[in-house]
């Protein structure tokens, strides 16, 4: 086979789509290997409710390599700074050996982080700067960020702990020298599954009731009897979340379905609206329509790979 016209793909859109299979079945056909681009994935023993799905990555009776799962323990607050530098150490290792990335995840500022080509930097906290600040209101605080850049992101100012991190992260980046090392994801191409509304609804549910037969409850128990705090998996959202909520009785069992059933359509919808905005920032997504086969999707990414 030819060279790929792209240094990366990623494969990418929308929860219930079926990212894992089709990244596994591109990354076999290329020799390559997946990198996960799932913002809870990286966090060990939390498995059913992340969709980790490891069986497919089994292809033929062949395992395709997964990195970028597993990697911290359930109860750490991982960060996007820190994922797009494991990533690169990841990516930087398999570009020494000569095996081609395939990146498979929803998680839009994952995806963003490796695809727009800026570095993310760790911005420490300045307690002085947050105490000068801390008495000032919102609109004296958007004042003082727009002095510092264009406020096109305005959830920067939707509360007043959000605008102090900004300024804070805005200061920094005033003061101190910027890595001017050119990003080594040069040529991505960026794949996105679509299905319609109705059929992702319809996905959702029968996942979220597969789940949950799997052992998705037991599975929040054994993190909790493991000495994970509630309000760690609460901050996780989602699953976790609303079984945290209905195992130390907050909610019933089935308010903690109705409710989970409901947040993860508007989670659909808020990765919708991440994709949107990556595209209206300049960035090429090719959408995938998710109902053709398996086959068929796998061979027209790789056509894509290579063409320009």
């Amino acid at each position: 086979m030819d060279k790929p016209m792209h240094d990366i793909v990623v494969i990418t859109g929308p929860t219930a789509t079926g990212k894992t299979r089709l990244a596994a079945l591109v990354a076999d056909r290329l020799g390559g290997e997946v990198i996960s681009a799932d913002s809870r994935q990286v966090y060990r023993g939390m498995d059913i409710g992340t969709g980790k799905d490891l069986s497919d990555y089994i292809v033929d009776g062949r395992r395709v390599p997964v990195h970028m799962v597993d990697i911290v323990d359930a109860g750490y607050r991982y960060n996007v700074y820190e994922y797009q530098r494991d990533f690169l150490r990841v990516f930087e290792d398999m570009s020494a050996r000569d095996v081609f990335p395939v990146v498979c995840g929803g998680s839009g500022m994952y995806v963003d982080s490796i695809v727009s080509g800026y570095r993310l930097v760790k911005v420490p906290v300045n307690a002085p700067l947050r105490a000068l600040l801390a008495e000032r209101s919102l609109d004296e605080l958007t004042v003082m960020l727009s002095h510092y850049k264009n406020l096109h992101n305005k959830t920067d100012v939707d509360t007043v702990k959000r605008a102090i991190r900004a300024i804070e992260i805005a200061d920094y980046y005033a003061n101190h020298p910027v890595d001017e090392t050119p990003f080594p994801v040069r040529n991505p191409l960026v794949m996105a599954l679509f299905v319609d509304r109705e059929t992702r609804r319809q996905r959702i549910s029968d996942r979220l009731r597969a789940r949950l037969d799997e052992g998705m409850i037991e599975e929040v128990q054994r993190l909790l009897a493991g000495g994970i705090h509630p309000d760690d998996l609460i901050y996780y959202g989602l699953e976790y979340k609303y079984i945290t909520l209905y195992l130390t009785n907050r909610l019933t069992r089935d308010e903690m379905i109705q409710k989970l059933e409901v947040e993860i359509h508007r989670f659909a919808k808020r990765q919708m609206t991440w994709f949107r905005g990556m595209e209206r920032r300049g960035i090429t997504i090719n959408w995938i329509d998710g109902n053709m086969s398996d086959l068929e999707k796998t061979d027209h990414i790789i056509a894509r790979l290579h063409h320009t």
